[in-house]
């Protein structure tokens, strides 16, 4: 079960040795012992929040990207409002410092603070459980007030006159008569606490919980194992995790997400084109996809980019598809990448299934004389070509030439 990065350690190393004991004995003498941990486990929580929310001070937006040079600015609808175009995969729409935070803390509040809220109510309801209602096992029996002492305080431990041992008693409590151990174990304030006798049973991983940690038993290789891997995550990398902007020398963490079966993967083909235009003259290009739910599109300028995982509906890839026009200063040399093309648009209609349909696009015209590079792809919900389930797949990508004169 997958945690939150957010989320608390189970066992917070402050509140363990002697630390753990003033604060369960003062405690417990004022306001019984679930009380105690109550208090101490909200100021954790609190304390989380409240650095989430100040790591979210800190972010800020990026400049504008460089944008295509004939592209219509914005978000428009062509083929009668059918269909959604964003101009540069959504690169114009950018967000500002204040939009992002303003998010980020939104996020915290509906999810670190609300899941820690969860936490808590979750934690305590088990505790109250494991303790019998409040049954602390060595502090309040439920009949004694909270104050009051475990054992009648004229009858210390070790007194001669004090009654044998019934055998037919349970088990004694070892910390009804003895002072605790300075150690975490504490089995006598706090065994309805941490361990909690059917609550949480922290022993080595929330028992009682999330259960996160690996099966020692698991002897399932990783994938890819003996084929020497450089990597498979963000862990071994020396560069700035990838924050959902356009900025190159970072390392993105999205897991790639669902791949579907073969014969669902996304295909593409550009059926129409014209061979010669004049320079600036419009002409329409006409795309089919199949296997592609063209529904998913997150602006890269708003910081959408390689953040969302790879998600199928009903095995289909859900995403949308890009268009673009690029000239070619050589046809014997793959093309310089930097430069930002002529012509750029992503295409989602909320359409698109295991049947092959077909898009218009409409270039509004090419600036220069030249042969331009006229390319449709798909993309997945974070704009990648969606995977496929054999490495001998064609990818969803076409391609044709366009002489302007």
């Amino acid at each position: 079960m997958r945690r939150s990065k957010y989320r608390r350690a189970s066992s917070p190393t402050w509140f363990s040795g002697r630390r753990r004991i003033i604060a369960v004995a003062a405690t417990l003498v004022a306001f019984g012992g679930i009380v105690t941990v109550t208090q101490v486990s909200n100021a954790s929580t609190d304390r989380t929040t409240k650095r989430a929310l100040a790591a979210c001070d800190d972010l800020a937006a990026p400049n504008q990207s460089r944008l295509s040079t004939e592209t219509r600015r914005g978000t428009w609808t062509t083929n009668n409002g059918q269909v959604t175009q964003h101009a540069d995969d959504g690169a114009g729409d950018v967000a500002t410092s204040a939009e992002v935070r303003a998010r980020c803390r939104e996020w915290v509040m509906n999810n670190v603070a609300n899941e820690e809220a969860t936490d808590e109510a979750t934690t305590n309801a088990r505790r109250g459980r494991g303790n019998n209602g409040g049954n602390n096992n060595g502090g309040n029996n439920g009949s004694t007030p909270p104050s009051a002492p475990a054992e009648d305080p004229s009858a210390p431990a070790g007194d001669p006159s004090a009654p044998a041992e019934d055998p037919s008693a349970p088990a004694e409590n070892p910390g009804a008569s003895a002072p605790p151990a300075e150690d975490d174990q504490n089995q006598g304030g706090d065994q309805g606490g941490d361990q909690n006798q059917g609550g949480d049973q922290n022993q080595g991983g929330d028992q009682g919980g999330d259960q996160d940690q690996p099966d020692p038993g698991q002897t399932t290789p990783p994938p890819g194992a003996g084929l020497g891997i450089l990597t498979n995550s963000c862990d071994t990398s020396n560069l700035t995790p990838h924050d959902g902007f356009q900025r190159g020398d970072r390392c993105v963490s999205t897991e790639f997400g669902e791949v579907g079966a073969a014969a669902n993967n996304p295909t593409l083909l550009i059926t129409q084109a014209p061979a010669q235009v004049r320079v600036n003259q419009p002409f329409t290009i006409q795309v089919s996809t199949r296997n592609l739910i063209r529904d998913r599109f997150l602006a890269a300028g708003q910081g959408g980019y390689y953040v969302e995982s790879s998600v199928l509906q009903n095995g289909l890839v859900r995403g949308h598809f890009h268009s673009a026009c690029r000239i070619l200063n050589s046809r014997s040399q793959a093309p310089d990448p930097a430069p930002v093309p002529a012509f750029f648009v992503a295409t989602e209609d909320s359409r698109g299934s295991a049947q092959p349909d077909t898009v218009a696009i409409q270039v509004p015209g090419l600036p220069e004389r030249g042969t331009f590079q006229c390319s449709s792809w798909a993309g997945d919900g974070s704009h990648r070509i969606p995977m496929m389930e054999r490495a001998n797949q064609t990818p969803a990508f076409d391609s044709v030439r366009v002489r302007v004169r």
